[in-house]
């Protein structure tokens, strides 16, 4: 008789954790991401939160939201700074965004057009990539899209002069699809 109640009382311990872990989870999805911040009692007036480093907390930046200063119509916008490429239709809205990974050879800002494109070589590193969308020279340097075809991303040698802004494989894709021969590609600081 013990044996089959501590059987029993194992089953209902399992199902009891199994309940408490299933809670746990919708609770967090439905939290808000922020818990610190008290929403304000109607009718008062509240100061904006504070940062860590001690000034007003700012609005978090939309990464859709598409470089003022970065031109009209469609595009690709590559952010010096954020290191984001943004895709960006004929009405001005991105279609897709993602990091990237540059090399030692920045262009400066301005507009150029994609001037040329190779399905697959290898890059100055040695790495093998792919869907190679070339438009700037800076320093005698070609510069351009690429993904290397590993998936790598390494860190240049910073005692060479290379131009490839690698990204990931899928939006090397997506890039490939979108920036023909002649496309307009727009650097910003």
């Amino acid at each position: 008789m013990a044996r089959s109640s501590s059987g029993f009382v194992a089953g209902l311990t399992a199902a009891a954790v199994a309940a408490v872990c299933f809670l746990a989870y919708q609770a967090s999805a439905s939290a808000p991401a922020d818990l610190s911040v008290k929403p304000p009692a109607s009718g008062t007036s509240t100061t904006p939160p504070v940062s860590p480093s001690g000034g007003p907390k700012q609005p978090a930046k939309d990464p859709l939201a598409v470089p003022a200063g970065s031109g009209t119509g469609e595009r690709v916008v590559y952010a010096l700074s954020d290191r984001r490429v943004w895709l960006v239709d004929a009405k001005g809205k991105a279609t897709r965004t993602f990091k990237v990974w540059p090399s030692t050879v920045d262009p400066l800002p301005g507009a150029y057009t994609v001037s040329s494109r190779s399905g697959s070589v290898r890059g100055s590193d040695g790495v093998q990539i792919e869907h190679v969308v070339r438009f700037a020279t800076a320093q005698d340097v070609a510069v351009g899209f690429s993904a290397a075809v590993d998936g790598s991303t390494p860190s240049p040698d910073p005692s060479k002069k290379t131009g490839g802004i690698r990204m990931k494989r899928a939006d090397g894709d997506a890039m490939w699809t979108f920036a023909v021969i002649g496309a307009k590609v727009v650097v910003v600081s």
